[in-house]
């Protein structure tokens, strides 16, 4: 590195008469501390001038790494035995809700299925009492009444066979989808 004030170079005159130098300085001799002082702000104005160009060097890509740091999607890569692993954990822990589901809607189904059977029976009860009674001829008003009343009893309890019917048929295909999904899950 050359220091700028140990190179020679002719001082400006402050007089106007022209390039001549001054000869009274030519023997003045500056103090120590003076050249010190000198060297000492010379070397921290290259300093200064290097941080800057670092500085510079280091932050002309701003705005292209700006954009860049911006991105808002991130993206993480992961091998297919992690997801097997992940997916068999997911199974065992679902499996068994599902399982746990399935079998009350099974109990659900065999409780609709004995409750079909006996308003079943009571059908078949009051058909036959209703049979009994149209073969038998009918002699007073209260038997005709309670004629009456078993037939309402027989279409109110065909129509609630129906609603078992169409319960049970809703359970059993529910059922179905439910027990395939079961088995989907399993690794």
């Amino acid at each position: 590195m050359s220091r700028s004030s140990t190179l020679p170079r002719p001082r400006e005159s402050v007089f106007t008469g022209g390039l001549e130098p001054y000869r009274g300085d030519v023997n003045v001799v500056c103090s120590p501390n003076l050249r010190e002082c000198v060297l000492a702000m010379e070397d921290c104005c290259e300093e200064a001038h290097e941080a800057q160009q670092l500085l510079r060097n280091g932050t002309f890509d701003l705005p292209r790494m700006r954009k860049v740091l911006e991105s808002q999607r991130v993206f993480l890569l992961i091998d297919e035995g992690t997801v097997h692993k992940y997916k068999a954990d997911l199974a065992d822990e679902i499996e068994p809700q599902i399982n746990e589901l399935i079998d009350r809607a099974e109990k659900g189904l065999n409780a609709l299925t004995r409750r079909e059977g006996l308003i079943q029976s009571k059908v078949e009860v009051a058909q036959a009492m209703q049979s009994r009674v149209a073969t038998a001829p009918t002699s007073n008003k209260r038997e005709e009444r309670r004629l009456q009343m078993l037939s309402k009893q027989r279409r109110r309890l065909e129509d609630e066979v129906k609603v078992l019917e169409s319960e049970i048929l809703a359970h059993t295909l529910g059922t179905g989808n439910k027990r395939s999904a079961s088995r989907s899950f399993a690794p």
